[in-house]
């Protein structure tokens, strides 16, 4: 099992900055892919952004790229997930999710493991 716990959401205004992170805790962090999704109301969830678990390769959903930058300290056992100039559609509920599967996989159903989810909110 993987224990993760994220941090760091709150109300920012257009243009402002956040920055999550995820502690792991369990199996061993270096181990598995981790990654960030997100869900706003009424809507399904959807990755965000995604480091490697062997060279740090990271992915990013095209609506983040150049904005949101994921990093990983494996002497820490954490993941974070900076976000600059975020935006109203940035809106939502973030997850941290750890996959110990091979290759960058998107797809939130491929994903083992799961935090609770903090909120981000970006008013205009």
């Amino acid at each position: 099992q993987v224990q993760l716990v994220e941090s760091g959401g709150g109300l920012v205004q257009t243009g402002g900055s956040l920055r999550l992170s995820c502690a792991a805790s369990g199996r061993t962090f270096s181990n598995y892919n981790m990654g960030w999704f997100r869900q706003a109301p009424g809507k399904e969830r959807e990755f965000v952004a995604v480091i490697s678990r062997t060279d740090g390769t990271t992915r990013y959903v095209e609506s983040v790229k150049g904005r949101f930058t994921i990093s990983r300290d494996n002497a820490k056992n954490t993941v974070t997930l900076q976000m600059n100039s975020l935006k109203p559609e940035d809106t939502a509920v973030y997850y941290c999710a750890a996959s110990g599967a091979y290759g960058l996989i998107v797809i939130p159903q491929y994903w083992t493991y799961w935090g609770q989810g903090t909120q981000v909110t970006v008013s205009s």
